[in-house]
């Protein structure tokens, strides 16, 4: 049993570094000493450089054939958490008011949380020290891939980021009228489907009492009437009307849809470790939000008078069956160049040479491997094992160095604080960063107790743990300023503050429980 004093300190330790990195990013900001094209470059250096080679260091020595299988429940308890997460978000909107162009942003917000730089650094410093053993540190690196991993898969190739940008179509709502339509609604739940119900159940019965007597008395049988047929003549003389056409728009949305997988929007990349942009190359490679969404829009249209107007030229409508077929290869190239950057190839490679004994024996010693070693004694490839522990140890300190960043430049303007939805702020940052904890460790100990999760493995149980208490991951606030058209994501700045101020509370109590839980 850990002593109380010991147990604090533990947990504290590692939220004590962590601040520390994140202020030099924050002060470096507003000292204008880190400007935004800094930012935007390292974003791309970690994410290019120091993040796989973060994980390839890593991957490699951790993983055998005796605990890969830990890959399996990492992966599902990534996957829960993020339902859970917008299972949270869905009930925040639906029980409070949120601003029209946030309406699925929020859902973003709960379901994709902060997996990069923030859990690496804090799981590196509790694991690297007592009670954990020494190499517990590079398993639990290894085990926060799978974490990453899937975050990045289903943020970007699986479309998740395309939530943003449906926040930004059609015309806004204003706050007022979300207001009062949050209300209504918040009024039924709360006080509506009860009387709908009781008045429900007395229909019912009033039912049941008008067949009983129909049926038992005789005198209140009435006889059967037949409607008189109408003539052929009469409905034949009814002129057909025609069918009413309701456009919503959805011509130029596909149009929009088609172009976002034709081109490639020039503007920030978004990064899993938060405070760094980038998602996949394919949508966000170049450093300035220079093309949007409103871009693509206005180009498309302008293409399509272009073509009204021009007759020299005549080009074939295609037909809904090829429009299906193009957006299925677009969807499926966008799939194929998402997963080919850097960071997921270098999870992709480091399994099979994690588990291949000859592969392995390359970059590190074993005792299966028969392969000769170099001059120095050292496995032939071992300098590249070290080249990628050497750039990936500064993976962590330039994350949160780009977190501070990011976070020094979220603006909420003091005119707009009387308009800010404080219940869904609120709301959302205690479901995410109190509520969710607890049930993290309930859906732990129950996948433990179930078998999927191992009992010996106490670094596995300690991440599932500990990634239920991640904030919004700063990344969408590079998504939304690309989308907005505007370039600015002034509706995140509200929702992440409280959220990144509740994290080192309840991020220090559950560390504290989760090593008293499982030491």
């Amino acid at each position: 049993m850990v002593a109380a004093g010991t147990l604090i300190w533990i947990s504290i330790r590692p939220l004590i570094r962590l601040v520390l990195c994140v202020s030099c990013g924050f002060a470096a900001t507003k000292a204008d000493l880190f400007p935004v094209v800094a930012a935007r470059s390292l974003g791309q250096i970690i994410l290019n450089v120091t993040l796989p080679s973060l994980m390839f260091s890593k991957m490699v020595p951790a993983f055998t054939q005796d605990n890969v299988g830990a890959l399996g429940p990492l992966i599902l308890v990534a996957i829960i958490y993020e339902m859970l997460g917008m299972a949270m978000a869905w009930i925040t909107r639906t029980l409070f008011w949120v601003p029209h162009r946030f309406r699925y942003g929020i859902l973003v917000a709960g379901g994709w949380a902060n997996v990069g730089d923030i859990p690496t650094s804090v799981v590196m410093s509790i694991t690297g020290a007592a009670p954990f053993g020494g190499s517990d540190q590079t398993l639990s690196v290894a085990y926060i891939s799978a974490f990453i991993l899937v975050y990045m898969i289903t943020l970007f190739p699986m479309g998740g980021h395309y939530l943003v940008a449906k926040d930004f179509v059609g015309p806004d709502v204003e706050h007022d009228e979300v207001r009062e339509q949050a209300r209504e609604r918040r009024k039924y739940i709360l006080y509506g489907w009860p009387k709908a119900l009781v008045n429900y159940a007395r229909l019912g019965r009033f039912r049941q009492s008008d067949s009983f007597r129909e049926d038992s008395d005789p005198e209140l049988q009435f006889p059967t009437i037949e409607p008189k047929k109408e003539t052929e003549t009469s409905t034949s003389s009814i002129r057909p009307r025609p069918p009413k056409h309701v456009s919503f728009g959805n011509d130029r949305i596909d149009r929009y849809y088609d172009a976002t997988q034709d081109h490639d929007l020039d503007t920030t990349t978004a990064v899993p470790t938060d405070g760094i942009a980038t998602p996949a190359p394919s949508h966000f490679t170049s450093p300035a939000g220079t093309v949007t969404a409103h871009d693509l829009e206005s180009e498309i249209r302008e293409e399509h008078k272009t073509e009204d107007t021009s007759g020299k030229v005549e080009k074939k409508v295609p037909t809904a069956r090829q429009r299906r077929q193009r957006w299925i290869v677009s969807q499926l190239k966008t799939i194929v160049k998402s997963t080919l950057t850097p960071a997921s190839l270098s999870m992709i490679i480091s399994i099979p040479i994690a588990l291949v004994p000859s592969l392995k024996g390359l970059f590190t010693a074993t005792t299966n491997s028969h392969i000769p070693d170099a001059p120095d004694g050292e496995p032939p490839l071992a300098f590249i094992l070290d080249f990628a522990s050497f750039m990936g140890a500064a993976s962590v300190p330039l994350g949160l160095i780009c977190l501070g960043s990011a976070l020094a430049r979220l603006n909420i303007p003091r005119s707009e604080w009387t308009n800010l939805p404080v219940g869904a702020i609120f709301t959302l940052a205690i479901l995410k960063t109190v509520i969710s904890p607890v049930i993290g460790v309930l859906i732990t100990i129950g996948l433990t107790t179930a078998g999927v999760i191992s009992k010996e493995d106490k670094v596995l149980q300690f991440v599932c743990m500990f990634f239920s208490c991640l904030p919004t991951a700063t990344t969408q606030v590079y998504l939304t300023q690309v989308y907005s058209g505007t370039g600015s994501a002034e509706l995140m700045s509200p929702f992440l503050l409280p959220q990144y101020f509740l994290m080192f509370f309840s991020m220090t109590g559950l560390t504290a429980y989760a090593i008293t839980y499982l030491f």
